[in-house]
């Protein structure tokens, strides 16, 4: 059996993304012929059929959703390589992260992060809790600041900050939390399934409504719209406005802090990064607590997902 090259991975992987030879020719800006040879070449090393059509464009076979898997992973990887044998403090940093940590919690540490390392080449991805989570296994990412990993990915926890779920609406609107609407991010968002668990609990069936974006929740809870749980590091500005009001909720506040989680091999520049967040005299109040082992995702905390 020959090998296939990266190019060649990375060409199947687009053609996964998109569902189309078309659409992944123009990202990658090579032709349509091209880009059906390269998925040609793959499928007669491996033997197996990786795509077919379905409707106007094309799906993955079974052993498509296979081979991307793992292309993510080889080429997650080539790029982990690369980037551990660079110097920590001229290397490339990637880090995802949660919307809500990204404006409240991230930003002023990669602020005082760039000042100290100027030559550390930062990238951030602002996404869902369990993409971000899929993307540091397959090793497109150095590091992710969100929620308690999954306990099944082989992920350490490196260092944690306190923070706490509450529930907030707009003063002297709401006193029930069974008959308030309440508002909701969406899809894959923890702090959405950590709400509808926390429903669940108090066995209330309220309305709901689904805004997708931190921003939008915050803003809808702002109008009056409905209640929502959020991170506290998030109102401290509303709340000192008179915006928002914390309500009252049996069973909150929820603590829930933030997690810094990298694989089990971590870069150099993760490190860095590491080193810098757990630092107080460096970032202030503002620091994680690292932790004292580097602990499997199951046994640091056996609460519930956010």
């Amino acid at each position: 059996m020959g090998t296939v090259s990266a190019v060649r991975m990375e060409t199947f992987l687009a053609v996964a993304r998109h569902s189309s030879i078309r659409r992944a020719a123009a990202q990658l800006h090579i032709t349509e012929a091209a880009a059906s040879a390269a998925v040609a070449h793959i499928e007669k090393q491996l033997g197996a059929k990786l795509i077919a059509k379905s409707g106007r464009g094309i799906a993955l076979t079974e052993a498509g959703r296979i081979y991307a898997d793992y292309c993510r992973s080889i080429l997650g990887l080539m790029n982990e390589a690369h980037a551990a044998v660079q110097r920590a403090e001229t290397g490339r940093l990637r880090i995802g992260v949660v919307a809500t940590a990204g404006e409240y919690v991230l930003l002023r540490l990669l602020a005082s992060f760039r000042t100290r390392y100027p030559d550390v080449e930062v990238g951030l991805s602002i996404h869902p809790r369990d993409v971000l989570f899929l993307e540091l296994t397959h090793h497109e990412t150095d590091l992710v600041i969100a929620g308690r990993p999954p306990s099944d990915g082989g992920l350490i926890t490196r260092a944690l900050r306190p923070s706490r779920l509450v529930v907030v609406g707009a003063p002297g609107q709401f006193t029930d939390p069974a008959t308030a609407t309440w508002l909701l991010r969406g899809k894959g968002s923890g702090t959405r399934d950590t709400t509808l668990a926390l429903l669940d609990r108090l066995e209330i069936a309220p309305p709901t409504l689904t805004l997708g974006t931190h921003g939008a929740v915050l803003a809808a809870a702002r109008e009056g719209l409905g209640i929502t749980l959020i991170h506290s590091d998030a109102i401290d500005s509303d709340l000192a406005e008179g915006s928002l009001q914390l309500l009252a909720v049996e069973g909150t506040p929820l603590d829930r802090p933030w997690h810094a989680v990298t694989t089990r091999t971590p870069t150099p520049t993760a490190r860095l990064f590491l080193g810098h967040i757990t630092d107080p005299n460096a970032v202030g109040a503002a620091a994680f607590r690292r932790c004292h082992s580097d602990r499997s995702t199951s046994t640091v905390s056996n609460r519930p997902a956010r």
